[in-house]
C-alpha cells in the first residue's frame, strides 16, 4: 500500500496482485479471467457447474425479506458499486441483453481516498481486501448479496420480473 500525493488530493494506492486475485476467486468457486490495468483489477467471474443462479437478489421485493435479513454486501443498482467497498459489479449479458444467471463482472479499484474505510473505521490494506474479496464472492454464492434501487445491476435471484399486469 503506498499514500500517492496528487496536489491537494491524497490517494492510497492499493497494490493488489492479480493473481492473487484470481486465486481468490477460484477459492471461492469461479472460473475468473482476470485483466490488471493501471487503476483497477477488471473480473470475468463464472459458475459454470451451479445450477441455480448467484444470489444477487433485489432488496426492494418483500418475497426476498429472508435473503435481505442475512445478507452483509449491498449493491447500489444504479451504478453497481457494493457499499462501503472499493468493488463495482455489473451483470454479464448475452448478445440478446439478457443478463447471465451464473456470471458476474467485478471492477475493483486500486486508488481510493487516503480517508477510505471499512465498516467499523477499519483501514483498507492489501490482506484485509483479499479477505473482504473472498467474503463477497462466498455471498454471491451462499447468503446473498442485495440489489438497492433499480438501474443498471438487474437481481438474478429470487423474484426478478416486475409484478403488475402483462395486458
Amino acid at each position: 500500500m503506498q499514500v500517492l500525493q496528487a496536489g491537494q488530493h491524497k490517494l492510497i494506492y492499493l497494490e493488489l496482485q492479480p493473481d492473487m486475485v484470481a486465486n481468490i476467486a477460484r477459492q471461492a468457486g469461479f472460473e475468473t479471467r482476470a485483466r490488471d490495468c493501471q487503476r483497477a483489477i477488471q473480473l470475468e467471474l463464472s459458475a459454470p457447474g451451479r445450477n441455480a443462479p448467484l444470489l444477487l437478489f433485489d432488496a426492494s421485493d418483500p418475497a426476498n425479506l429472508g435473503w435481505f435479513s442475512r445478507c452483509q454486501y449491498y449493491v447500489d443498482g444504479r451504478t453497481g458499486t457494493v457499499l462501503q467497498t472499493p468493488m463495482t459489479l455489473a451483470n454479464k449479458r448475452d448478445r440478446g441483453g439478457k443478463a447471465h444467471h451464473n456470471s458476474v463482472r467485478l471492477a475493483i479499484s486500486k486508488e481510493l481516498p487516503a480517508g477510505f474505510r471499512l465498516p467499523g473505521r477499519q483501514p483498507l490494506t492489501e490482506q484485509v481486501f483479499y479477505a473482504l474479496l473472498f467474503d463477497f464472492l462466498n455471498a454471491l454464492t451462499k447468503t446473498g448479496v442485495a440489489v438497492c434501487g433499480g438501474g443498471v445491476i438487474q437481481p438474478l435471484a429470487g423474484r426478478t420480473e416486475i409484478a403488475g399486469s402483462r395486458n
